[in-house]
């Protein structure tokens, strides 16, 4: 009986501890020292995570000054991390333990048991009368809500209320930084960047609070 030269010898034990996956322990530990070293270099400008809600997966990241953004899966996950990369730096990593205290609070808002918010922000994403909404916002308590034309007068821009419909729109921080608070004169929803679905969860679990 002649054996096929073109079979392929047995794997020896080694081998096959070779060819073995490495425990999630493992990668995660190696990842991890990667996060530390990157950090240690100078190397890591902006980490990233994700944390899910019921609100649907929030993508958070953040720079070394704080968080600096916090985005809804329809704005795209992919899309911002390459719009940060772009305007902020392109060494993005995946960090989640840089992270780790804007997941938590974040899940302490979603519990009942956080009503504000209390993390280092970084605002370059915003610039002039943006910032300047967006700053007032965390302003209006949980929850309560003002209308856009309120918040005009409350940053001294009475006639801006169209202005401040596209600060709440563009703001880069969403749940944290809370536009959702922000409605209509007549009370109507309004815009929301996460969708009417997420803001008027968001509205309804802080009103049973």
């Amino acid at each position: 009986m002649t054996t096929n030269s073109l079979s392929s010898p047995p794997r020896s034990p080694l081998s096959e501890l070779r060819a073995a996956p490495a425990p999630q322990t493992v990668l995660h530990g190696l990842h991890r020292r990667l996060e530390d070293g990157a950090a240690e270099a100078g190397l890591l400008d902006v980490a990233y995570t994700t944390v899910h809600t019921p609100v649907g997966v929030l993508l958070l990241a953040a720079t070394p000054e704080g968080l600096v953004r916090v985005a809804y899966v329809r704005e795209g996950h992919e899309a911002v991390l390459q719009d940060l990369a772009r305007r902020i730096s392109p060494r993005v990593l995946h960090a989640p333990a840089r992270l780790a205290p804007a997941v938590r609070q974040l899940e302490e808002y979603f519990a009942g048991t956080r009503t504000r918010f209390d993390l280092p922000l970084d605002r370059s994403l915003s610039h002039g009368f943006r910032r300047l909404v967006q700053e007032h916002l965390p302003a209006i308590g949980y929850g309560r809500t003002e209308s856009y034309g309120a918040v005009a007068q409350s940053v001294g821009r009475p006639q801006a209320v169209r202005a401040v419909g596209t600060a709440c729109a563009t703001n880069p921080l969403p749940v944290v930084v809370p536009c959702h608070r922000v409605l209509r004169g007549d009370g109507g929803l309004g815009g929301y960047v996460g969708g009417l679905e997420a803001k008027t969860a968001l509205l309804e679990l802080e009103a049973a609070a």
